[in-house]
């Protein structure tokens, strides 16, 4: 009896402490909605809330992307803005002065690392952001004849007034200004211009590299030049990428094409490299006239051959040393004097544009012109020509023009292969209207066939001249007589 009333206090123990639990937790509840709902009432509700937040997490809360002004900018930041000098982005006021304070300020403050050629002082990277506007100029943006090296100018437009100089160009890598001069025999190393458009308004030029180190100059868009478009001269290495280059906005077809005049890219120093430019008007597309420079993916249309343009002007008698591939000559041919060391390959001339040799003195060795495309108007236009108004070629030394396929014009070139049947003693094969030049047959094989079985005549190659070459048998057989020729190289032993 004792135990079954223990056991019943106990029970009735339980159920009134769930109770209470149970009621302490209603109680609870019932609070929270209040407190939230008043939560900008009581300063007590942000400690709850917190709280909440550890029993009941809610997503994370990203952080805000934080929002950069040019008072923020570091103090020591290297990226200068023009438009805190003055320069008015819209072009209807002169930025000539701003934005020469603007490159006086970066070549005042290099760095004093020695990472650049002796001599030449380091910019730190700094960058001179032109911030999208478009710049009127009256005179050129010569950088300062000290010279300086790793800087970057990049990011809008410049356009000459109608005063600017006919003979100078609106950026100027050259050290023929005022101030001291740079212990360097090249004031400037590493300089890039990109993502620029540079409108020389028919007043002289865009840009010129002068006796300077591994330029870079990329996503260029030039016009209205009246001298050259871009101009290096002296130096080493500048790269020209990506860019467009044209004396008139047109895109082909223009009526006014026949008095386009000016040069796109004229290169008058080594090592350089033109790659993936259009040039699409000027009387010249790129002259080239130093040594060991290379073109490729270079699309020209500045001025049909017909009207007296040229896309490539190789202008360096004696040592071309010049590699052009995989461009696109369109109507617009290659022009090259006395040729020595020059390799044309996997291009496309379209419009009967054409290569001619012109000879200066006499000279063309160590020539490729190999696996072209030619397509033209079934003219008779030779693929490549000789111009011997001053005098014929008389050193001839390996020079390779095969494996070109033509369509409409006329394949000319220095292998040949031709055949000839009949029935006697002499054959003979005229190769003429193939070789490129006239009366040179270096080498020649032929094979002689017999149309008929048991036939062994003796036969001899008896006479190669004028671009002919005659096989002659002691009996006559019906025979065919097979001949390849080379134009080039005879090695001896």
């Amino acid at each position: 009896m004792a135990r079954k009333a223990v056991v019943v206090f106990l029970s009735l123990f339980i159920g009134l402490a769930s109770l209470i639990v149970y009621a302490e937790n209603s109680l609870v509840g019932k609070a929270k909605f209040p407190l939230i709902h008043h939560s900008h009432h009581h300063q007590d509700t942000k400690t709850f809330l917190r709280r909440r937040e550890l029993v009941s997490p809610s997503p994370a809360k990203q952080p805000s992307p934080p929002t950069t002004t040019s008072s923020q900018v570091s103090p020591n930041s290297r990226v200068y803005r023009v438009t805190t000098y003055g320069a008015d982005p819209t072009g209807k006021t002169d930025s000539t002065d701003a934005l020469l304070r603007v490159i006086s300020d970066v070549f005042r403050n290099s760095t004093g690392q020695k990472g650049l050629m002796q001599g030449i002082p380091d910019l730190g990277g700094a960058e001179i952001h032109l911030e999208g506007g478009s710049y009127m100029i009256s005179r050129p943006l010569q950088l300062p004849a000290s010279g300086g090296g790793n800087l970057v100018i990049s990011g809008g437009s410049l356009r000459a007034s109608d005063n600017f100089a006919t003979d100078r160009y609106l950026i100027e890598l050259s050290a023929t200004g005022e101030g001291d001069k740079s212990s360097s025999p090249f004031p400037y190393e590493d300089i890039t211009l990109r993502d620029l458009m540079l409108d020389s308004n028919y007043r002289g030029g865009g840009i010129s590299v002068i006796e300077s180190l591994r330029t870079s100059i990329d996503n260029c868009y030039i016009s209205h030049f009246t001298t050259d478009g871009i101009l290096v001269r002296g130096g080493h290495e500048t790269y020209i990428r990506n860019c467009f280059l044209g004396q008139h906005i047109t895109a082909g077809s223009d009526p006014n094409e026949k008095d386009f005049s000016g040069t796109a890219i004229n290169l008058r120093g080594n090592d350089n490299a033109v790659t993936d430019v259009v040039i699409f008007s000027g009387a010249v597309g790129v002259m080239v006239s130093g040594q060991a420079n290379t073109l490729s993916g270079v699309h020209c249309y500045n001025k049909a051959t017909g009207w007296g343009g040229t896309g490539i002007y190789l202008r360096l008698p004696g040592l071309t040393q010049t590699r052009i591939v995989n461009c696109y000559m369109d109507y617009t041919g290659i022009v090259a004097e006395d040729p020595v060391q020059l390799h044309i390959s996997s291009s496309f001339f379209l419009g009967d544009a054409f290569i001619l040799f012109k000879s200066i003195n006499g000279i063309v060795r160590g020539v490729n012109v190999v696996d072209n495309m030619f397509s033209g108007g079934d003219k008779g236009v030779d693929i490549v020509q000789l111009d011997q108004s001053k005098g014929p070629f008389t050193t001839i030394d390996q020079v390779v023009i095969d494996r070109n396929n033509v369509q409409g014009m006329t394949l000319r070139a220095t292998v040949a292969r031709g055949l000839s049947q009949g029935n006697g003693s002499s054959w003979t094969v005229d190769f003429n209207p193939i070789l490129l030049f006239p009366n040179l047959i270096k080498h020649a094989q032929y094979t002689l066939s017999p149309s008929t079985t048991g036939t062994f005549p003796n036969h001899a190659l008896r006479n190669v001249s004028g671009n002919r070459v005659t096989v002659e048998s002691d009996v006559a057989v019906p025979a065919t007589v097979y001949v390849t020729v080379d134009q080039g190289t005879v090695i001896t032993s």
